[in-house]
Order: structure tokens, then sequence, then C-alpha cells
């Protein structure tokens, strides 16, 4: 059962208390009016964030005048909505609706952003690019109240709309201060400032500790023992057995960093490049016409999450026969494994170089455009903290190409110098970075939550107005049948005038 009516509202269609008069311009004639493109009105706000003059302008537009609605009629800006507060020029795109004498603009503009007519628009498409018109939209029926009632509602969703965008700007506030909080915390991490260091706390204590001077040495040892048993592994694997010790020859001790330029660290911390700490495997193409529904994971850019997790959805995972990990077993990536994405669109959203780490039952294989990054006995989630630092992502910002696709190499990765702590500071930070990085990450887990949450009650307080239950009904208004009826009647009339006049040209928007 519908609702009761409230007392002195009165059904009507949209196309009765919104005219669309306004005809199409050419800006050249109005170089001096401000233009709104579609992409500058706000589309919970409802308000016009920015213009152009007009004459930059070179495409048809549609006039308007203040107080008249702004309409976004074009996916996918279908359904934007702003009252213009002056006189200009708008995108083709938009219908320039008007309120006739007794009908309050703000009425309409709050009545096109509801729920009810978001819905109802968002049914109709025509033509390729799928846009509606004013005669579709011009058959939504809705509730008409008295004048004098249209503006207190509008007065009262203006308060609650306001006091709604400044929460949510200050909801924008705090997720843009968890995002600087995050790098301050990691910034402090690598700079020794966020854990008493391993020196402080031996002098403190009077014992020794191993600096990371010490440490270096022993990772270079073992670096050169892993890359022998690799070498010996792959040698053996054609069927041949290395006689004497020339083939030892081959490895390449990797180059120290220079330190002329680089800021002091901490006592018993030191420099050193990716490539004396670690190494790297570039993933493989696997082909993709062989995907399918089971068998073994295929560990690509879209499971690399901005938290540093890797994750598989329904709509991110793909598998590949098992063969795939018998013909290549050497790309198949276990537990807690660092990898790395090599390609991007842009620097934009850090998604180049984004550096995660495998969860503890992973097994995938390594595709094409990852890396993976195995330290060697260092910390690996230190080092996935440093790959996540301010320090890195500056160092990823420098291997811009200023391509449309960014990418970067192995061969750049090897270069980083990053600053090694001696390993048990390495785990204090480990572990005060996720105890902090996890606070910021429930609390934006909560703010993620009150943005949707913010626009339900903006729905459910336009629910109330457009039921009589947001402001006060007074029962000496006017009731909106006289309204209405006296509108029909001035349009009544002036239809055989126009009818009499000339023909507009451009036709409507």
């Amino acid at each position: 059962m519908s609702a009761a009516r409230p007392n002195g509202w009165v059904p009507c269609q949209l196309h009765e208390v919104a005219l669309n008069l306004r005809e199409r311009a050419k800006p050249q004639n109005y170089p001096d009016l401000p233009f709104v493109g579609m992409d500058k009105v706000e589309p919970h706000s409802m308000q016009i964030s920015g213009t152009v003059p007009a004459g930059e302008m070179k495409s048809s537009a549609v006039h308007f005048l203040p107080g008249d609605i702004l309409y976004g009629r074009l996916r996918p800006y279908l359904n934007k909505v702003a009252e213009a507060p002056y006189e200009g020029l708008a995108s083709a795109e938009f219908i320039a609706l008007t309120a006739p004498y007794g009908v309050v603009s703000s009425f309409i503009r709050y009545r096109l952003h509801s729920a009810e007519f978001v819905a109802f628009a968002s049914n109709l498409d025509t033509g390729d690019r799928p846009r509606v018109d004013f005669d579709q939209i011009g058959g939504f029926g809705l509730l008409l109240p008295p004048a004098p009632e249209q503006r207190r509602i509008t007065s009262v969703l203006d308060s609650y709309f306001t006091r709604l965008g400044a929460a949510e700007q200050a909801l924008e506030r705090v997720q843009a201060n968890l995002k600087r909080y995050r790098a301050s915390v990691l910034k402090a991490a690598v700079e020794g400032r966020l854990v008493p260091t391993e020196a402080e706390l031996a002098r403190r204590e009077g014992r020794e500790y191993e600096p990371a001077e010490a440490l270096l040495e022993r990772i270079l040892v073992e670096r050169r023992k892993r890359w022998e048993e690799a070498e010996l592994d792959k040698m053996r694997a054609k069927g041949k057995e290395p006689k004497g010790e020339k083939w030892k020859a081959k490895y390449k001790e990797p180059a120290r960093p220079d330190l002329s330029e680089l800021p002091e660290l901490p006592d018993g911390w030191c420099w050193a490049t990716w490539e004396q700490v670690g190494f790297s495997q570039n993933g493989r193409a696997f082909p993709s016409k062989e995907y399918q529904e089971t068998g073994v994971k295929l560990l690509r850019p879209g499971n690399l999450q901005p938290d540093g997790s890797v994750s598989w959805d329904q709509q991110n995972t793909r598998r590949l026969p098992q063969q795939w990990e018998r013909r290549h077993p050497s790309y198949v990536v276990g537990p807690r494994a660092l990898v790395v994405n090599l390609t991007a669109q842009s620097l934009a959203d850090e998604f180049l170089g984004r550096a995660c780490m495998t969860g503890a039952a992973e097994h995938c294989l390594l595709n094409q455009r990852i890396a993976r990054l195995t330290p060697v006995l260092l910390n690996g989630r230190y080092v996935l903290w440093v790959l996540k630092s301010p320090l890195f992502r500056q160092f990823v910002a420098s291997l811009n190409t200023g391509s449309l696709i960014q990418h970067m190499f192995t061969s750049q990765l090897a270069n980083f110098t990053m600053p090694i702590p001696p390993l048990a500071e390495q785990q204090r930070i480990e572990r005060e970075v996720e105890r902090l990085v996890s606070f910021a990450a429930h609390v934006e887990l909560v703010l993620d939550h009150k943005g949707p949450s913010l626009q339900m009650l903006r729905q459910s307080i336009l629910k109330w107005a457009f039921e009589g239950k947001l402001a006060d009904q007074d029962p000496n208004d006017e009731p909106a049948s006289v309204l209405l009826e006296r509108i029909r009647a001035e349009r009544a009339a002036e239809k055989p005038m126009a009818r009499r006049g000339r023909r507009r040209k451009g036709g409507r928007s």
C-alpha cells in the first residue's frame, strides 16, 4: 500500500514543472561567459567545481541562466545535476531545465538527485552513446508540494546537505592524513627514527652487536655461495659436471654504492644496493589462450594490492594447466615471497614498482611484468617496508620515461640503494611498522564504510523530504493543485503564440 499523499500536494510529471526552453548556442558568440564541462559538476554535492571561458570552446553548447538546473544526460555523467548560480554556457550533453513561476528550482534539483529519479533515468538508453533526452525524463512522475512548502523543504535540505558535505570533506581530509601518516611511518623506519637503534641498546645494555657493515660482509659471502649453487644446478641439469674451479670466475661481484650524495645513517647502519643484498627474477610470458577454470594460479599485476598483500578473487584469478608448472618449476612462487610490479599505465597510483609479499600458503606461477625479489639474510618484511617507503617511490619516479606505458627493469632495480640496519633492529622495525600500519588500515576501513553511509543518509533524507516528512506543513498554504493549474493555463496560452512565431534554430538540448 502506498503512503498517504501529504495535504496540499498534487501528482504531476516532470515536464510540467521543469521546462526545456534553452537553445543551443555557439561559444564564440558568448566568449566572456563561463563554460561548464560535464566533469565540472560534483555528483554528491551538486556543485559546479570550475569553468573555463566559453571562447575557448569550439563545439555547440547550451545557454543557461541563473536558477536553471543543469542535468547530465550522457553516460558516464548521467544524473549529474547542479543549479546554475550565474548565466553561462554548458556542454550540449546537459539538459538545461527552467522552473516555471511558483516552482522552486532547488526543489527540482533535489528531486533529480533522488534515488527514485536516478533509477528511473538509468534505465533509459538511446543511441550508440547511451544518453537520455527531455521527452524521456519528462515523463517522470512526482508529487508537487505547495510553493511555500517547497521553500521550507529546500531550506531544510540545504542545511542537511551542507553538514553532510562538511562531514564528507572531513573524511577526505582524514583519509589524506592517513596516507601521509603511513608515508611518515615508513620514512621514519628507513631513517632509523622509528625504534631505538641496536647501537643505542647495545651501549645502554653494555653488550656487543653486529653492525650492518659486518652483516653486509656475511651477505656478500652468502650471495656468492648461492650463486655457485645455482650455477652448479644449471650445469648438472644439462648433464655437465664442472671440472676444476674456473667456472666460479664468472661470478660478478656487485658494485658498492656511491656514498658521496647519500645522507648519513644512524650508528650501526650502512647503505647497500639491492644487487648486493638480493637476487631478482623476471616472470615468464605464459599463454593467455590456455587459461582455464582449474589448475595452477598465475600471479599477475592485478593480484598485487596497495597494502602489500596478494589477493585472489573471481575477477583477478587466472589458472593454467598443471603441465606449465612441471615444465617451468623455477617460476613457481611459494609462501612469503617478495614480488614487484614492473609495468603500469602511469605513476599516479603507485602501481609501478608496487611491492607485495605472498601469503603463508601461496603457490602460483610468476607471470611476466612481475619480478620476484629474494633478499639474502635480510628480514623479508623489513625489505618489503623499504620498498613501500617514500625512498623507493622516489627511486621509481626517477625512472619515468615520459611514455604512455611506464616500465621498470630488474637491471634498474639492482641499482636501488637501500639502508641496512643490524638484523635485530630490522625485526623491531618490522614489528613496529606493522603495528602502526595495521592501526591506520583499521581506521581507513572504518572510514571506507562511512562514505557510502553518508550517501545512503543523503538518499534517506531526500526520501523523507519527498514524502512530506521533513518540513512543516501549513494548512494556510495555497494547494499545489492551484499552482499546477495556473502553470498549465499559462503554458496553454503560450503555445498559440509560439506557433505564430518563427521556428527556433538549433532545437532542444
